[in-house]
């Protein structure tokens, strides 16, 4: 290619790359998706979906949301938790649980909880892909083993991008199987 043609296909990007700037042309956002009464997952926007699944969202409109996701991306590094449910929880776990750190490839790995204000880690848990005892269907299974409460078990799909939402288990002598659900980001 001569520099003249050259010159001018630099030009002609030019002119597209400034055209696109002055007019704000950006991707399309994606859609919210809208599960009623105010209950909406943004896709693009972590913080609304946290404060809709918290506030906003019924139980049923919770449960179907976790219904309606695949697993998505294994979580990686640090994530801020939120206790969801049931009422009373939030509150009581706001000052331990702070949310987890996650030491994952794509395929799964382990995390540490993170507790108190101080951040600590502990209470280990292996992460991998496996059945959710909610539905069957495959999530981010947080098996608790290796820790002190090894009937604890979590599981977790990804809502929306970087926000997952889970189910605590307790699959021993109390039969009280489900504990709370939480949501992570």
């Amino acid at each position: 290619m001569n520099t003249r043609k050259l010159s001018q296909l630099l030009f002609l990007i030019g002119l597209v790359l400034a055209a696109t700037v002055l007019t704000g042309i950006r991707p399309a956002a994606a859609a919210p998706i809208d599960y009623g009464n105010g209950c909406t997952l943004y896709p693009d926007n972590r913080a609304a979906t946290l404060d809709s699944l918290r506030f906003r969202c019924s139980w049923a409109q919770q449960d179907a949301i976790y219904r309606n996701s695949a697993p998505g991306a294994v979580p990686h590094g640090v994530k801020l938790g939120w206790v969801v449910r049931p009422p009373g929880m939030p509150l009581l776990a706001s000052g331990i649980w702070m949310g987890k750190t996650f030491y994952t490839g794509d395929n799964g790995g382990y995390l540490r909880n993170r507790l108190t204000g101080a951040q600590l880690e502990a209470w280990q848990a292996n992460v991998y892909l496996g059945p959710s005892t909610f539905d069957g269907k495959p999530a981010w299974i947080l098996d608790y083993t290796p820790s002190p409460t090894p009937p604890l078990h979590d599981e977790i799909r990804e809502i929306t991008p970087g926000v997952w939402y889970g189910f605590s288990w307790w699959h021993g002598i109390f039969q009280q199987p489900q504990l709370l659900t939480f949501a992570l980001a």
